[in-house]
């Protein structure tokens, strides 16, 4: 496995500054947050890969690639979370033209991955959102078997507090709906980023999944979750998972990462692993950020040499 980072929580950074610092911290590749400029610098919502401009400036494709490659650092993936499945017409058309770029720019850096969520309409139930997902995606996915680019798709449900309930944003968030979405989209470009921690809040086994799925697995994730025990005893797992559950560094939380690593190398797992910064004691500052990269960098190295 190679150790890297998902640069969503590194927005402060400009690219050569997050290729600079994954460097100097030992890390060996990058999942390289690519929204569109215009939605880029709210949240974790990042732009430092710019499809776009990709596929317009030859240049800027030239210095992308060469300033990762003459620093040792590989591009694991181009990174855009959004919702394809959008109910507005316009936000789905405008998601599904972006992921579109970002595989012809994916395809021409020599970046072999797009990772995003396979989105949903949050107030339809499982079975209304299936009876759509092929007619969304398979436009995306004969885009990405032409340019030889996979797709991998992150199991978070999207679902975190009052603005995305009921359902949630994200369809593909459990084994059992990734079985039935596999079977409307066949195609071997669509696969898995694998991340323990949304398993751990859902209550599901986090290490059975890696085995039954280890063909689809194209990426993975180093987060942890920390969940609160005395906050589901008053609340309930009905309650919004914020609730009673929190983000931290990798070995802060509820995550094995001893087995979830070994499970991993069962499966001859040999691809990226990008650790995933969402601790929000870990981001009141730069300095912070770089300092929870630092440590979880350091912690992970027990597992992933």
């Amino acid at each position: 496995m190679k150790l890297g980072l998902v640069s969503t929580i590194a927005g402060a950074m400009t690219f050569e500054e997050l290729i600079d610092f994954a460097r100097e911290t030992g890390l060996e590749c990058i999942e390289a947050g690519s929204w569109p400029k215009e939605e880029a610098g709210s949240g974790y919502a990042v732009c430092h890969v710019d499809a776009e401009r990709v596929l317009e400036d030859a240049a800027y494709k030239e210095h992308v690639i060469s300033y990762a490659k003459d620093r040792g650092i590989v591009l694991s993936a181009l990174t855009y979370f959004a919702n394809p499945m959008n109910p507005d017409p316009e936000k789905q058309a405008a998601v599904v033209r972006h992921l579109k770029n970002m595989i012809l720019a994916a395809k021409e850096l020599g970046v072999g991955l797009v990772s995003t969520f396979i989105g949903r309409d949050q107030n339809k139930t499982v079975e209304e959102n299936l009876k759509h997902v092929a007619e969304v995606w398979n436009p995306i996915l004969e885009c990405a078997e032409k340019a030889d680019v996979k797709i991998a798709i992150e199991n978070c449900p999207m679902l975190f507090g009052a603005y995305q309930w009921p359902g949630g944003t994200n369809l593909m968030s459990t084994p059992a709906i990734w079985r039935q979405v596999f079977e409307i989209l066949p195609s071997r470009n669509l696969g898995l980023n694998y991340d323990p921690s949304h398993f751990i809040w859902q209550m599901i086994d986090y290490i059975k999944p890696i085995y039954e799925f280890k063909g689809r697995i194209f990426h993975v994730h180093m987060k942890d979750v920390k969940l609160y025990k005395e906050k589901l005893d008053d609340m309930g797992i009905m309650a919004y998972p914020v609730q009673y559950m929190t983000a931290k560094l990798p070995g802060l939380g509820n995550v094995d990462f001893g087995k979830y690593i070994s499970a991993l190398n069962d499966i001859r797992y040999e691809g990226f692993a990008c650790i995933e910064v969402e601790d929000e004691a870990y981001q009141g500052s730069p300095e912070d950020v770089k300092r929870a990269i630092r440590i979880s960098t350091k912690y992970l190295r027990n597992y992933i040499l």
